[in-house]
């Protein structure tokens, strides 16, 4: 009967390794293909070997130029903007047990956005102090949120509602900043606030590239400790996790990767939101989901990138086409939250 129940235990690990082995590796092989996809695709389109070719620094009379100077910065910004907000807004709506605590609804988006905005129109600054501001914006709304929500005792429904509130009185920021600013100031606020691949070039794409190389490794690393705080904190406690330090980890990493991808391309909206529930969906529960919801994350931003330049007579940002996906989900999932009455 042990040995039955021992069987049974190592065949249903083996099953999900086999299927978090599988379907990474289709993710991985869809992102491939989109990113082979952004360097052909254009106005003119070029064969695979021409783009290998500029890739490898040769020399190819009009593909150098469009693939090296203008599409491979872009997909790389949504290859590493697409990774950061997907598996950041995993770990945050893992490590708060609710779907809706992702940098998107909570405010932590708005936070790096508001600072981003107060310095185009207001300081008229460079890339790097956007940069530095959306980083800066992004951690003050976390501490400001966390603060406002412990209360007594951390409730992770009152973070929701606080963090609702804030991004609404950010949003406000926003709109104020936009209706002073100069007329000439205007057009790149709000290219940037739509969420944009547009323009990215490759010694911006720096800090993003750094970052994203530095804590991925750190967040896969914690991630079994990310399941174990979603059994709560006394179960994770009990399991021998620092909950307190893991927790600051994962929220100091994500924080930090959403608020440069979020200073590279702007909020490109709901990409956190849906690449978590995704991947959790196609991986299935028993194995730590970050890699994947990364994954979704690039094909989200990359495939929604493609459909925005060629689906349509005009030619929409990726953060349009990306808030067209994910507002119906939001509806229906905060439909399903209020009967049940988790909030």
């Amino acid at each position: 009967m042990i040995n039955d129940t021992i069987l049974s235990i190592m065949d249903s690990r083996q099953k999900r390794q086999r299927r978090f082995i599988i379907v990474t590796s289709v993710l991985a092989l869809i992102s491939l293909a989109l990113c082979c996809s952004m360097l052909m695709l254009g106005n003119t389109i070029y064969p695979v070997a021409d783009v290998f070719r500029v890739l490898m620094g040769e020399e190819v009379k009009g593909a150098s130029f469009a693939v090296g100077t203008i599409r491979l910065p872009r997909m790389l910004a949504g290859v590493f903007a697409g990774f950061a907000f997907g598996a950041g807004g995993y770990i945050f709506q893992t490590m708060l047990r609710n779907p809706l605590a992702n940098p998107n609804v909570i405010g932590i988006t708005a936070g790096s956005s508001a600072a981003a905005v107060f310095c185009i129109i207001v300081l008229q600054a460079g890339t790097t102090v956007i940069s530095i501001a959306s980083v800066i914006g992004g951690l003050a709304t976390v501490l400001v949120i966390y603060g406002l929500s412990k209360g007594s005792s951390f409730s992770i429904g009152r973070l929701i509602l606080i963090g609702i509130g804030i991004q609404a009185m950010l949003t406000a920021v926003i709109n104020y900043l936009l209706l002073i600013g100069q007329e000439n100031d205007l057009p790149a606020a709000m290219r940037w606030l739509s969420g944009s691949l547009n323009g990215a070039k490759m010694e911006t794409l720096l800090p993003l590239v750094v970052i994203v190389l530095i804590f991925t490794p750190i967040l896969l690393f914690f991630g079994k400790r990310l399941e174990m705080l979603e059994l709560g904190e006394q179960a994770a406690t009990s399991l021998g996790v620092d909950t307190n330090k893991t927790r600051l980890i994962l929220i100091v990493s994500s924080v930090l990767m959403i608020a440069l991808a979020t200073a590279t391309t702007g909020p490109i909206a709901f990409v956190a939101f849906l690449s978590g529930p995704i991947a959790k969906r196609l991986v299935g529960v028993g194995y730590s989901n970050i890699l994947p919801a990364g994954l979704v994350g690039i094909s989200l931003v990359l495939a929604s990138d493609l459909i925005g330049q060629f689906a349509f007579v005009a030619r929409y940002p990726v953060g349009v086409i990306t808030g067209i996906l994910g507002a119906p989900y939001l509806i229906y999932l905060l439909i399903r939250i209020n009967r049940k009455g988790d909030l």
